[in-house]
């Protein structure tokens, strides 16, 4: 089984991500959530990213980075929109990574350097997301699978970002079910 660090989304740590998190030790696996805004959740994208703005990006990568400090290197790093910033610098930069989970969210491998060799990746988001396609970030998805040599990437139909935190009104149950299935089966790797 496979032991996975989950980074959430900019609304914070909410029920959906504390559930998905849920589903995966329910399939045997150890996760840890970290909880980057030490306990603000907010009510709107919008909301969370003013507050990501007051902290720096820089700094809510640093919190990712202290987070692990203490786990073992082989790890799964994963994260969904603003979690994958510290998911992917981690799985980038801390040797020992054992693969990468991205959802809704990409940073062009040259971010942090280059992919490292035999880490797997994973990349999920819808084909009409205005935030994962319109700003790019299918783009730097695209370029990291090819990069990686493992990587795969799944395009949902739909336009949510997150749409896979069934605590928010973007949730798509069937995208999410879908989701989890190859999730389940990449961790299973």
């Amino acid at each position: 089984m496979a032991e996975v660090v989950l980074f959430h989304h900019a609304q914070g740590l909410t029920p959906g991500i504390a559930a998905f998190a849920d589903e995966l030790r329910a399939a045997g696996h150890t996760v840890h959530v970290p909880d980057l805004f030490e306990g603000r959740t907010f009510a709107t994208l919008d909301d969370g990213m003013a507050h990501v703005r007051e902290l720096g990006f820089g700094e809510v990568a640093e919190r990712g980075v202290r987070a692990v400090e203490g786990l073992p290197a082989e790890l799964v790093y994963a994260g969904f929109s603003l979690g994958v910033v510290p998911a992917q610098r981690l799985a980038q930069t801390r040797a020992g990574a054992r693969g990468a989970l991205f959802f809704y969210s990409c940073l062009p491998p040259s971010e942090f350097g280059s992919w490292p060799a035999g880490v797997p990746v994973q990349i999920h988001g819808m084909d009409a997301d205005p935030i994962f396609v319109g700003e790019g970030d299918v783009d730097a998805a695209r370029e990291l699978v090819e990069e990686a040599g493992d990587g795969e990437l799944f395009l949902y139909p739909g336009d949510q970002h997150y749409f896979a935190d069934s605590s928010l009104p973007s949730y798509d149950a069937a995208a999410t079910e879908l989701l989890t299935e190859r999730v389940l089966g990449f961790l299973a790797r």
